[in-house]
């Protein structure tokens, strides 16, 4: 249930259906919404005391961001994901991570790099104030600032997307990271990506977005290797 705030503007701000949005992206994200659990609309319009129509706006936005998910039944869900499907997911974000830094080498203007500078500074930010949420989020804006740079509509719009469903496991191991390596080390990670694209060196840039990759993906293999049985709830 959701506390109650005696803020003016938050309370007009959760009669709206942005409110709703925003609140249930945060919960999924942060895992307070379970992969699998159910998401019923009546049930949601109550707790939010607002009318189903907002709530099914605030769903359906979801559902392209591909964090919800109706099956055939009509039964609405919060996305789940199995384990063995991670391969495929680190196959995917691979290939297009290489792809979008490298078209930012290529096609960066000195505005971009500077909004790819900013958006790794506020990251750093929230990694020194270890705020697992902002750093989740942050990231993402630092990658998708590197694919809008690239110039190339087609690539960003699936690059956000495929972002977005990793949030949930940029979460999950966030904190392991944290207690494992040093928040230095941990923001440094971005290094060899914006150095390649300033120097406009494609090859360097794609070998450095594939690392990046790896990195991620090595991290997340070892937090599940010690996490799964006691923290993960998979489908």
């Amino acid at each position: 249930m959701m506390a109650k705030n005696n803020d003016p503007e938050s309370g007009v701000r959760r009669h709206s259906g942005r409110y709703i949005y925003e609140e249930l992206r945060r919960q999924i994200l942060t895992l307070k919404l379970k992969p699998g659990e159910q998401l019923d609309e009546v049930s949601l319009a109550a707790q939010f005391g607002l009318s189903r129509s907002p709530v099914r706006d605030a769903l359906a936005r979801l559902i392209t961001e591909g964090l919800v998910v109706i099956l055939p039944n009509r039964t609405t869900l919060v996305t789940p994901f199995e384990i063995e499907a991670f391969p495929n997911y680190i196959s995917a974000l691979d290939l297009i991570q290489r792809v979008v830094t490298r078209l930012a080498a290529t096609q960066h203007r000195p505005e971009d790099l500077e909004l790819i500078r900013k958006a790794d500074a506020a990251y750093l930010k929230a990694v020194t104030d270890g705020d697992f949420q902002a750093m989740s989020e942050l990231n993402k804006a630092f990658h998708v600032a590197i694919a809008q740079a690239g110039r190339n509509p087609y690539f960003v719009n699936y690059y956000e997307r495929l972002l977005g469903e990793g949030q949930r496991l940029l979460h999950l191991h966030f904190d392991h990271v944290v207690s494992s390596a040093s928040s230095h080390r941990l923001g440094r990670d971005h290094d060899e990506m914006i150095q390649a694209i300033a120097s406009r060196d494609a090859d360097a840039a794609e070998a450095a977005a594939h690392e990046h990759t790896l990195l991620f993906q090595r991290r997340f293999l070892d937090y599940m290797q010690q996490n799964l049985t006691a923290h993960m709830s998979i489908a």
